[in-house]
């Protein structure tokens, strides 16, 4: 993967720390506004792929009975530091489940080592039985669980009978400045003929479209905020967007919007971008709010989603 320059590291943090106190200054902290869905694990099904946005980059999917959560972040400050010691951006909204309120998981994801992917807090919370994945040169940050398998791109391995694949991302991985050696990137996730893309942390890039060549893709979970001015590292949403349908998935999940002020642009901007660019498309977009819970269809199969009959809807030529 390619290698950043330790300036630019620097100065992101640089700036990273600058914009944190400059935003508590501005804007004392105020009320975290309640998610606006709950999602309910003990009701879903075990024969289909169910899946609900907890917020940011935090997905928790039932792959047909296997229990799969991304990216934990589930409290109520990412940063340095444990608990209200924790330096670092407020959520906007609470999570739609806690910790204490997950199901039992089969499998835990991790994209990269940043802060906002990768909370010791809310992974202190979960069980050291967990079977956790994480990218090259991340084991260390999860130590305490007892099964951990670490990946580098296009390495592949089965757990809980799902066949996790790494694949590329163009971000960066380190958690503090020096640490260069971190993998970064997102997982392909196969079960019972189903595939999902986990994207992780990305800004756009063309080599997650060969992904969709190999074979049909269900559901495409990809970033869609802190473009501004990140643009080198994040996606803006007509970039995901456009890469979204260069995999040709058939369904979209877009995350880390809306949840943490990351960046320049208005918490709700990224959304408003991202469905105005799918326009007649839109009906492809799940989970654009914090716990909405969608049951994803099989390819060229009907089947209901937020009330609305999809079985009339041709699948995209591929």
């Amino acid at each position: 993967m390619p290698s950043i320059p330790f300036e630019n590291h620097l100065r992101f943090a640089r700036s990273y720390v600058r914009r944190t106190l400059e935003n508590r200054r501005l804007n004392p902290p105020s009320a975290m506004l309640p998610a606006p869905h709950r999602p309910n694990p003990a009701s879903w099904p075990d024969d289909r792929l169910t899946v609900s946005w907890l917020g940011h980059a935090t997905v928790l999917l039932n792959f047909h009975g296997t229990m799969v959560l991304t990216d934990p972040a589930l409290e109520p400050r990412i940063g340095i530091g444990r608990g209200f010691a924790k330096l670092g951006p407020r959520r906007l909204i609470h999570p739609a489940l806690r910790p204490r309120e997950l199901p039992r998981l089969d499998l835990v994801l991790l994209s990269h080592a940043h802060m906002d992917h990768t909370d010791l807090g809310t992974l202190g919370k979960l069980k050291v039985e967990t079977p956790i994945i994480v990218q090259s040169g991340n084991r260390d940050l999860v130590k305490r669980f007892r099964k951990v398998d670490e990946l580098a791109w296009g390495e592949r391995t089965e757990i809980a009978g799902l066949g996790i694949e790494s694949t590329q991302a163009r971000h960066w991985g380190a958690r503090m400045i020096t640490d260069s050696h971190r993998g970064y990137g997102g997982y392909l996730i196969q079960k019972a003929g189903r595939t999902v893309l986990f994207a992780g942390d990305t800004a756009y890039t063309d080599a997650l479209a060969p992904l969709g060549r190999r074979g049909p893709i269900d559901l495409a979970i990809l970033p869609i905020g802190a473009y501004d001015p990140w643009i080198a590292n994040h996606a803006s949403p007509e970039q995901a967007w456009a890469m979204f349908q260069a995999l040709g998935a058939e369904y979209v999940l877009p995350i880390h919007h809306s949840t943490f002020r990351l960046s320049r642009e208005p918490a709700d901007e990224p959304l408003r971008r991202f469905l105005h660019i799918a326009g007649r498309d839109r009906w492809r977009v799940l989970g654009t709010g914090i716990g909405a819970t969608a049951e994803v269809p099989n390819h060229c199969a009907g089947g209901e989603l937020s009330g609305v009959r999809l079985g009339n809807k041709k699948p995209r030529p591929r």
